[in-house]
């Protein structure tokens, strides 16, 4: 579990500091506030060090090593020039700094590196232990239809993605659970298969449909996009990726959904933080915020919010544990302001 990220000069942020919960964590703000910069920064340092980890006969971790892992990973997932790139933008030479802090401190680990860094960054707090959980990212699109063939032609050929679609493309590929399914799982899917009408199923040609009952396969591509984000997240939780207590980086899942299934996803969402994996959520919808702040009073989870806010050019953060805790919330402003233009249109 990643208790802490401390950051110094990283993109838009100059110090922040963000205590998370063991449960779910949700990043909030408008667009261009770097919430995703956040979530990317975080998955690139632990999914690093769980890929090692996947590696039993792995050596121990060294300097040399991952001083060349973190920064091909932060180049590989957030596709700067360089990495320097990555450094907030200040007159003369600038340093960012990170520093992770988990529940086994073993894994705790820091890093810096400056403008004009290219193909390394200097560790100056090493992990003793490899991250043994999965590390998983959802980018806004869904990945279901550009799977086949797409690890391959990333692992061999330069290709304009981020690398954590390869990533999460391998955890796509990875058979069903054997077996009766358990009840933590059933209760993940068996809603996301009432919303898609049927089931997942992946051919040996790494081909995704939608297996309908009494209408047979639906090629994933004719499947309607937001649907195909369901059949992601139920492919994932089928295959057991998403039950073994690791991490959930999902970057704006209400992007190309209709309300109904955004309250579908916030309650998968909800489930799977309460069932251990750590969630890590950046959105600027005030409907999921508000359908996940229903789930927390129904069921109360370790959940943490942060909303990112602009003041005098600059950037800070606000964390509380309830929507009623955040003092600003943009996405809540503008829809206040929206009701507030209905109503003097109406008097008008």
């Amino acid at each position: 579990m990643l208790k802490q990220m401390k950051i110094n000069n990283l993109t838009l942020f100059s110090n922040v500091s963000m205590p998370f919960s063991a449960g779910l964590n949700v990043v909030v703000g408008e667009n261009g506030l770097g919430k995703s910069h956040l979530l990317k920064l975080a998955y690139s340092l632990i999914s690093t060090s769980a890929e090692m980890g996947r590696n039993k006969n792995a050596p121990e971790p060294t300097k040399g090593y991952l001083q060349k892992a973190y920064a091909d990973k932060l180049v590989g997932v957030f596709r700067p020039d360089a990495l320097g790139r990555l450094v907030s933008r200040k007159q003369g030479r600038a340093r960012c700094e990170v520093l992770l802090e988990f529940k086994n401190k073993n894994l705790n680990t820091g890093l810096k590196f400056a403008t004009n860094a290219k193909t390394e960054v200097q560790v100056d707090r090493l992990q003793k232990k490899w991250e043994s959980k999965p590390a998983l990212f959802l980018p806004t699109r869904e990945l279901m239809t550009i799977f086949p063939g797409f690890v391959a032609l990333y692992n061999s050929h330069y290709v304009p993605f981020e690398e954590s679609w390869r990533d999460t493309c391998i955890y796509l590929g990875m058979p069903p659970l054997k077996g009766r399914r358990s009840e933590a799982i059933a209760s993940l899917l068996d809603p996301l298969e009432d919303a898609m009408g049927g089931k997942v199923v992946m051919e040996k040609s790494g081909h995704f449909y939608l297996q309908i009952p009494g209408s047979g396969k639906m090629e994933m591509y004719l499947v309607a996009e937001g649907l195909r984000k369901l059949a992601m997240v139920a492919q994932l939780i089928g295959n057991g990726t998403l039950q073994e207590q690791g991490y959930l980086f999902w970057d704006e899942p209400e992007t190309n959904l209709n309300p109904r299934l955004i309250r579908l996803v916030a309650r998968v969402v909800h489930q799977l933080a309460a069932n251990g994996v750590q969630v890590f959520i950046a959105t600027h919808s005030y409907f999921l915020l508000k359908e996940l702040d229903l789930l927390y009073r129904e069921q109360p989870i370790e959940q943490a919010l942060f909303s990112i806010v602009r003041a005098d050019g600059q950037l800070s953060i606000q964390r509380g544990e309830m929507l009623s805790d955040l003092e600003e919330i943009v996405a809540l402003d503008e829809e206040l302001a929206q009701y507030d233009r209905e109503l003097e249109l109406a008097h008008d």
